[in-house]
């Protein structure tokens, strides 16, 4: 898998996140260790170097389930010579194909998959990155095959070919991705003398394979030139001790070569100064409208513990009143606006503004960028305080003191990345770490961020009204221009420029962080108001949880309505009222966002559900907010319009999607009752009107079925008056009814043939087989069906058969009913050639699954049981868990051991009978292909049909 960088927003919260750390880099060998972790982490850590100069993360998690390990080499696409565009990633995807030890090309996989686990591997400009995850008991067989990879690679010449094919596929399926073909024009203008401006995924032209110039023989040159272990980071987490781990990873790791290598150095600008300022305009394909100012600055990396760069962009992205944000968010020039560093190559960074423009916006992109220098100068000239810093500091040491973990294939990841960069003991507290107050460094950056020395960069639907190119491989029409300095500033921005306000102190930062007394208790409990009158019939369910010894909570108020329901119009409506509720809130609720509190008002297939969580201390105060804000929503003719037209834009944009997605947006549209397809959507967009949505405002808490889960460090007595102020403000005229769950619409006996237009070039298949009823056991059969058939499928279809590079059999369970999806997208084969393709897989391996063993039925099995219950990491996955659960009405809580134990029960003689019924004789399943041509198709028909039948029972 090949990335590409992509800013994101940044304000305090982003010094959270690994992918945007700022680092330094360090390259001496440790002394075993253990770097410094947050209080409230319990896992133990070891770091050490290897005797070849691997250096090592051990992380011992003894409640764990499941282990993980990655591996991250400092050599990226920013290493490919320039006549092998894309050879890293080709070499990313060779390393998985077999090894000395383990020569079978699909053993590795297989192996993962079959043992509860995941794998995968990226390459970006400096990195190529390799990870999995898998059952604890298994980690040593799966290091033992994992290192050969790096020790003892094959890279086998048949599969060459065969690979090379695949990078292409990789490549063609992002050939209408606005995102690759926006990147690609980035890349065409860059500095030809630095390696970003190379193409980096690889095709058959790039990877070239001939007599004369054979591309195994340069794959290998260039593994032996540009991989050693003294320039790899690996991390290792299970539950096993930290000596446990140390005896498994030091003989298999050993054995990598220390071929004594430096990461390449890129030292050439990215843009050439001269050609600054220059303006970049960008024709998009879908309905995207983005405005980035681009400054590149001097390499953020010697200060990852000051972060002079995160202190400037929380400023420059900040949300709150009187920001840049909320003046121009005021004016109805944007939709969206964020600031952080880009790409850091340890000689030069960049630092980016993004903002997402409305139509007039787009109208008046100069007023934006003059303002946007307005607000900058404002930083520069009184944004540098210690009080700030203070602020930015003390909530950093909160969020670390209160680190909640993440699953630990996200974490060794994240951490073989950032051990290039960072001493050994701030491996685990760089990302938090704000040591020192650096006026000088905070001045010497604003100092870049200058009219003088910017990137501006237009996207929009529209071709560019200037001299027109084209971006190599991806063919973006793309304009690019140099422009004068003063063009940027406007005198005529000053009114706007008076509204601008720099954030004030923040009234959320969090002060009592003590815990609740008592216990975490098993599963939530119903509770009642002691006044039978002041029930108001708002079930509430409650659960004190102190497990994960973080004072925080999540209090979730679902407000279902049969308004909702009624026609496609009152779902857009509903989600118009949610959008003017969010646009009320997001000012005076950023700083909250900031200092560790979180909210989200979101529509589903019943109503409007509120959630919000993080430390509990002001949570109360938050949720009065929006409870005040969806009682009485202010809706205003210019946030209806933008707002209208937004939707409008999103739903026009979904045919422009990628074939599987657009199959499965019909899908959902078809089989789930109560949902509405995208052109039933869009017409209704285009027709509803702002007075329609006031009278829906009003109308949609007149009949409320409520229910509400108040869960965390909470006592009972702080849930009952959450409930009391939901039914005070949002429920005091409301009367109670009952809004029954949607269901899945049951699929016609035999085979359904399924043709959707769709505009893009690929072919999309989905064979969708459903089960007859919505049992834990037909449920558990399904999952069963879908661990064994999912490797295989992909090692035939996607490896062997090379009909794509989208290939993968997944439970394809939809509101409890189950079902196995098979998924192809291929850039070459018809969908006849697919589905024949995925029929003579379902006959050879019907046979090999009449032949599975008792101990291999019994380990994939285990598989799915391993991650059906893999352990709740943080509080608000266990709070999600018991959310579904209330919504199912599954309120014994212990819907997943019940599955789990349905999958165990599962006899080799049912699934035989399952499968040949699904995938051979396909019983009841949908066979959904895109076609390119309207006498093709027949979705609509098809769809009428559908939407006829009973539900799923």
């Amino acid at each position: 898998m090949q990335t590409i960088f992509k800013s994101g927003g940044f304000a305090l919260r982003h010094l959270l996140l690994p992918s945007l750390l700022l680092l330094w880099t360090v390259s001496f060998a440790q002394a075993a260790l253990e770097p410094v972790k947050s209080p409230n982490d319990k896992n133990s850590y070891r770091y050490l170097t290897l005797n070849n100069g691997l250096e090592v993360l051990l992380i011992s998690d003894p409640d764990s389930e499941k282990a993980a390990a990655s591996l991250d080499v400092a050599v990226g696409s920013g290493d490919d010579p320039k006549d092998r565009e894309g050879l890293s990633h080709f070499l990313e995807h060779m390393l998985f194909l077999g090894t000395e030890k383990y020569p079978d090309p699909g053993e590795y996989q297989q192996f993962i998959r079959s043992h509860g686990g995941s794998h995968n591997a990226f390459t970006a400009f400096q990195d190529t990155n390799y990870f999995f995850d898998i059952q604890a008991e298994h980690l040593e067989s799966a290091l033992d095959r994992f290192a050969q990879q790096f020790s003892e690679p094959l890279f086998t010449a048949e599969l060459v070919e065969r690979e090379r094919r695949a990078v292409h596929s990789e490549f063609s399926s992002g050939l209408k991705d606005d995102g690759r073909r926006i990147y690609a024009a980035k890349k065409a203008v860059a500095n030809p003398d630095h390696a970003f401006h190379q193409f980096s995924v690889g095709n058959l032209s790039t990877l070239d394979d001939t007599e004369a110039d054979p591309l195994r023989k340069d794959l290998i040159e260039f593994w032996r030139n540009h991989y050693s272990a003294n320039i790899m980071n690996l991390v290792v987490y299970g539950p096993q001790s930290l000596d446990e781990l140390e005896r498994m990873v030091r003989p298999r790791f050993v054995e990598i070569e220390n071929r004594h290598l430096e990461p390449k150095a890129h030292k050439e600008p990215l843009f050439e100064p001269s050609e600054l300022p220059a303006k970049l305009e960008i024709e998009a394909l879908k309905d995207l409208r983005s405005l980035t100012l681009e400054f590149p600055i001097p390499s953020q990396q010697d200060h990852y513990r000051s972060k002079p760069a995160s202190y400037v962009a929380s400023l420059l992205g900040h949300e709150g009143p009187g920001s840049l944000y909320d003046v121009l968010r005021n004016e109805g020039l944007v939709e969206s606006l964020s600031a952080g560093t880009g790409m850091d190559t340890g000689h030069q960074s960049t630092l980016e503004l993004s903002m997402r423009l409305t139509e007039e916006g787009l109208a008046h992109q100069d007023r934006i960028i003059s303002l946007a220098f307005d607000f900058i100068d404002k930083v520069r000239d009184d944004g540098i305080t210690r009080r700030r810093f203070v602020e930015m500091a003390n909530l950093a040491d909160i969020h670390f003191r209160f680190r909640e973990q993440s699953s630990p294939i996200q974490l060794v990841s994240q951490l073989s990345m950032r051990m290039h960069h960072v001493e050994p003991k701030d491996v685990l507290r760089a990302g938090y770490m704000m040591e020192e107050y650096r006026p000088e460094l905070y001045k010497d950056l604003l100092a870049e961020l200058t009219p003088d020395n910017v990137l501006v960069t237009l996207v929009q639907p529209e071709t560019p009204e200037a001299e027109l190119s084209e971006a190599p491989w991806y063919g973006t029409t793309y304009a690019y221009r140099e422009i004068k300095s003063d063009s940027l500033t406007q005198p005529e921005t000053r009114e706007l420029a008076d509204q601008l306000a720099l954030p004030a102190p923040n009234p959320f930062i969090p002060e009592d962080l003590d815990m609740v007394p008592g216990g975490t208790m098993e599963k939530p409990e119903q509770l009642l108001l002691s006044d039978p009158d002041e029930d108001k019939g708002l079930s509430l369910w409650y659960a004190r949880d102190t497990s994960f010894e973080a004072p925080k909570a999540n209090v979730y108020l679902s407000l279902r309505s049969p308004e909702t329901q009624q026609s496609a119009s009152n779902q857009v409506l509903t989600q118009l009222l949610v959008d003017a509720i969010n646009y009320n809130l997001n000012a005076w609720a950023y700083p909250a966002h900031e200092a560790g509190l979180n909210y989200s008002v979101y529509t589903h297939l019943r109503g409007v559900t509120i959630r919000v969580g993080g430390y509990d201390d002001k949570l109360h105060t938050l949720f009065t907010r929006i409870l005040n804000q969806v009682a009485e929503p202010e809706i205003t003719e210019r946030r209806f319009q933008i707002a209208r037209q937004n939707m409008i834009d999103s739903l026009r944009n979904k045919a422009k999607d990628r074939p599987v997605e657009q199959i499965s947006e019909y899908l959902q549209g078809a089989l789930i009752q109560s949902t509405w397809t995208t052109e039933e959507k869009l017409e209704a967009a285009r027709a509803v009107t702002l007075d329609e949505l006031e009278d829906f405002a009003g109308e949609l808490l007149a009949q409320v079925d409520p229910v509400m889960l108040a869960h965390g460090n909470l006592s009972e007595a702080s849930a009952l008056n959450f409930s009391r102020l939901a039914k005070a403000v949002v429920l005091a005229d409301s009367e109670i009814v009952s809004v029954p769950r949607s269901s899945v619409r049951e699929v016609p006996a035999g085979e359904t043939e399924i043709n959707l237009k769709v505009v893009h070039p690929d072919t999309g298949y989905l064979l969708y087989l459903q089960g007859q009823d919505t049992s834990f056991e037909t449920r558990a059969i399904h999952r069963l069906m879908a661990q064994v058939v999912s490797s295989p499928f992909y090692e035939e279809l996607r490896t062997t058969r090379q009909l794509g590079y989208v290939v993968y059999a997944t439970p394809y369970e939809m509101l409890e009913t189950p079902a196995l999806g098979l998924v192809v997208q291929s850039p070459e084969a018809s969908g006849d050639e697919i589905d024949q393709a995925v029929a003579e897989f379902a006959e050879n391996y019907g046979k090999r699954l009449a032949e599975l063993s008792t101990d291999a039925l019994t380990q994939e099995k285990q598989a799915v049981i391993s991650n059906l219950l893999e352990k709740d990491r943080t509080l608000g996955e266990v709070s999600e868990r018991y959310w579904r659960e209330i919504d199912r009405g599954e309120t014994d809580f212990d819907s997943r051991e019940q599955l789990a134990d349905a999958v165990l029960q599962t006899t080799h003689e049912s699934l035989v009978k399952a499968y040949r019924q699904a995938l051979i004789e396909r019983q009841h399943s949908l066979n959904i292909v895109t076609v390119r041509e309207d006498k093709y198709a027949n979705s609509e028909e098809m769809m009428e049909m559908l939407r006829k039948r009973p539900g799923v029972r």
